[in-house]
């Protein structure tokens, strides 16, 4: 399982019908949190995502619509007994801010808060999949982040392997996990009944930023690119001087990035009532981007 939550999906300012950035991936039942806005906590428990399996919090960069909501979220994790420790990762200084934000409330937390800091190019390796971190273009400093799972084993011949003399069970197994096996004398390779690996699954969560090289390589044949879409193109000079993407700019990446799907995210108060004039303008460069709403769902499935 491979799933995501949008928890928020504002810009800067929240309004009445979208909270500030929060995005939440399920897999295998380990919950990661993509950046926490003020009031994520409420959002997780409308979705229903839990918190128990909350391991880490990666912060995109240390802007308040990004992180106001990760106080609150420790300490309700710590008044229901948590102990196990949770990971905070983000760029220069998260250190400093985990430090800070643990002593908030006068409240003495019943499990660790561990805080990594982060460079553009570090890979965090993870049971079946790994984190990739990019720098991105933003007013202060920023971070970009891909979920990226594990190649999988290519497809098993079994009529193939039956025909060089294994049989089901055991034998078929070691095959398919790329070992050798010996029948009756003879080797059997697993390479000639095994096809060449599968990709595993990439989800792209680009923060706050510009269009820049670093995403589009990133953004590379992913399943899902979820990149912030502030403005339309109306507004491109005000999308430049604050460090923003238009929805042009997003469609035009992931058009480029050769990606399945676009989620545009991170929308300007402006569009409060009306998100159409983002999805319009991403929709004629990209026909398969669609606008993340409130507490939407979306499951990733393999590549066949």
């Amino acid at each position: 399982m491979l799933r995501v939550t949008f928890l928020g999906t504002g810009g800067s300012l929240p309004t009445p019908d979208r909270n500030p950035s929060a995005i939440m991936i399920n897999r295998e039942g380990e919950l990661l949190l993509f950046d926490c806005g003020e009031g994520t906590q409420q959002q997780m428990m409308r979705a229903k995502t839990g918190m128990k399996a909350l391991t880490s919090i990666f912060i995109t960069h240390f802007h308040a619509d990004h992180i106001l909501g990760i106080p609150g979220l420790i300490q309700t994790m710590s008044f229901h007994g948590r102990t196990e420790p949770l990971k905070i990762y983000g760029p220069h200084h998260v250190h400093e801010f985990t430090r800070i934000l643990s002593s908030l409330g006068y409240y003495k937390l019943k499990f660790e808060v561990e805080a990594i800091d982060l460079e553009p190019g570090d890979v965090i390796k993870r049971d079946g999949y790994s984190i990739h971190v990019v720098k991105t273009e933003h007013s202060i400093p920023s971070l970009g982040y891909a979920v990226i799972e594990d190649e999988r084993p290519g497809r098993f011949d079994r009529h193939k392997a039956i025909e060089l003399g294994a049989s089901p069970g055991p034998l078929f197994s070691k095959l398919h996990k790329g070992e050798s096996v010996e029948v009756n004398g003879k080797v059997i390779d697993s390479k000639d009944v095994v096809g060449e690996g599968r990709p595993g699954r990439k989800i792209v969560y680009t923060g706050d930023t510009r269009p820049c090289e670093s995403i589009l390589h990133l953004s590379k044949n992913a399943d899902l690119l979820i990149h912030e879409a502030t403005l339309t193109r109306e507004q491109q000079d005000w999308a430049i001087e604050s460090m923003h993407s238009t929805a042009e700019e997003a469609a035009t990446l992931a058009k480029k990035a050769n990606v399945s799907k676009l989620i545009l995210t991170h929308f300007s108060s402006r569009y409060s009532d009306d998100t159409r004039p983002i999805l319009d303008e991403a929709k004629e460069i990209f026909e398969n981007a669609i606008i993340a709403e409130e507490l939407m769902d979306l499951e990733i499935s393999l590549k066949k």
